[in-house]
């Protein structure tokens, strides 16, 4: 906040003794109005001038925030069909009988193949965050519409759910302690279910992949190796492997930490996991603070004979990585998804 102060002051006296000079003191008293009047206009001016500011620093920090200094997404002109983005809501008493935001993306053609059934890519986002920055920053739907148009990915519907009751709220993704926060059944039941009932969808595991950045890609792999016939894909862009130690989500037990840490948990479903065909595609960058959890679990999966690929990549724990590297995670999805 700035302020604007003025003032006058004299350390002389002004003494009267004719009509003449009284005259003088009425005009210095009229010019002392008009001098109010000139800087209440100044203030009005400069309080209009930061109300313009602030109205343009809000709408900045509003879009850096929706597309992270990124510009809005929009397909290229040689892209005939597109995709069609929709918001659904889903009421679940897995997290307290909320009704929480789902984002569809239904690919190209979705309406003018009516009989088609399609395979589901989930996307889940980290935190804090929502659902929409897939869209918006990473670009999903309109990688999957040029991909799709260059015939080099087969049509998927994407989802995106909002995992948390607030973005600033963490909830790993996971089935926490507390009453009302069981966010993996949300989605692995409740989620999937909505969408199968409500879209045209491969109704079966072999039919879905689940994918998500940082704290999502976390949960991708948590959720995928407990419910490892729901999903045929799982993918992990920056995730980790290591339940984070959060007293709010797993009340400090030690098996509840195990059982919700995939690298922990993986040697006791990897037969099921093996048998169910299940790939895994995960990356990671070389300054990325999971660096060393992801090599220990690539070093894992390649001992219990399980399906993998795992990519260091360029660039850090961040949006330019995340945006960078979706083509490749789709193609990954659609090729894992091929006998769907």
């Amino acid at each position: 906040m700035a302020a604007a102060r003025t003032g006058a002051e004299s350390n002389g006296r002004l003494h009267v003794e004719t009509s003449a000079g009284g005259a003088g003191v009425a005009g210095l008293r009229s010019l002392g109005r008009g001098g109010r009047v000139t800087w209440t206009a100044i203030i009005v001016v400069i309080a209009a001038l930061l109300a313009c500011g602030l109205v343009g620093l809000y709408r900045y920090l509003d879009n850096f925030w929706l597309y992270r200094g990124y510009s809005p997404p929009h397909d290229p002109a040689w892209v005939k069909q597109k995709g069609t983005a929709q918001t659904i809501y889903v009421r679940s008493q897995a997290v307290g009988g909320r009704n929480q935001q789902v984002i569809v993306f239904l690919p190209p053609g979705y309406s003018s193949h009516p009989k088609r059934r399609y395979p589901v890519f989930y996307l889940l986002h980290g935190s804090p965050g929502l659902p929409n920055a897939l869209l918006l920053t990473v670009k999903a739907g309109v990688v999957e519409d040029e991909l799709v148009a260059k015939h080099v990915i087969r049509t998927m519907i994407l989802v995106m759910p909002f995992g948390s009751s607030s973005r600033f709220t963490d909830t790993e993704w996971a089935n926490g302690v507390r009453a009302g926060s069981a966010w993996e059944t949300f989605l692995a039941r409740d989620v999937v279910r909505a969408i199968d009932a409500r879209y045209r969808t491969i109704r079966s595991g072999a039919g879905r992949a689940l994918a998500g950045l940082s704290e999502g890609g976390y949960g991708s792999l948590n959720i995928g190796l407990h419910h490892p016939a729901e999903f045929r894909v799982l993918e992990s862009w920056s995730g980790y492997q290591q339940a984070d130690d959060i007293f709010s989500i797993f009340g400090r037990m030690r098996a509840r930490l195990d059982y919700n840490s995939p690298a922990a948990y993986l040697p006791k479903v990897a037969r099921r996991v093996r048998r169910q065909g299940t790939f895994l595609w995960f990356y990671t960058s070389r300054g990325d603070r999971a660096l060393s959890q992801n090599e220990s679990f690539a070093a894992a999966l390649t001992r219990l004979h399980i399906r993998h690929r795992f990519l260091v990549v360029p660039g850090g724990h961040n949006w330019r990585a995340w945006r960078a590297n979706f083509p490749q995670a789709i193609i990954a999805a659609s090729r894992g998804l091929r006998g769907a």
